[in-house]
């Protein structure tokens, strides 16, 4: 049986583009029908359209910026776990290396020992 420590891990992340897109397509749709139903002159209505359109306009750029900045940290947050990683793998090869001299040396002593075990024998 396993523990809890044993369950796999699931990680969602939502899809910002589908998010950015509907909102603008809501602004679109929201934009005309507001030309359909207004009730006033022309020159009004195009002024309210100018004006939202600011609004939409500052709006969505608010909210790319956010996204570039999630985006940035996110970035960010993958490169400093990428060196991590290459550190935790350069200290592993490391340690490898060492067990793999010591593993060697620790051979080449036995060979001599046995060596001069035989010799020993040869001469008795």
């Amino acid at each position: 049986m396993s523990n809890g420590e044993d369950q796999p891990a699931v990680i969602i992340e939502k899809d910002r583009r589908a998010e950015v897109g509907a909102f603008l397509l809501g602004a679109l749709v929201g934009a005309g029908l507001a030309l359909l139903f207004a009730p006033g002159s022309g020159e009004e209505t195009q002024e309210r359209l100018r004006t939202q359109a600011r609004r939409l306009k500052a709006l969505t750029e608010d909210r790319v910026r956010g996204l570039r900045e999630d985006l940035g940290a996110r970035v960010e947050s993958a490169r400093d776990v990428l060196g991590q990683g290459r550190q935790l793998a350069a200290e592993a090869r490391q340690e490898l290396e060492d067990k793999l001299a010591r593993s060697k040396a620790a051979y080449h002593a036995g060979l001599e020992a046995e060596a001069e075990a035989d010799a020993g024998e040869e001469t008795t």
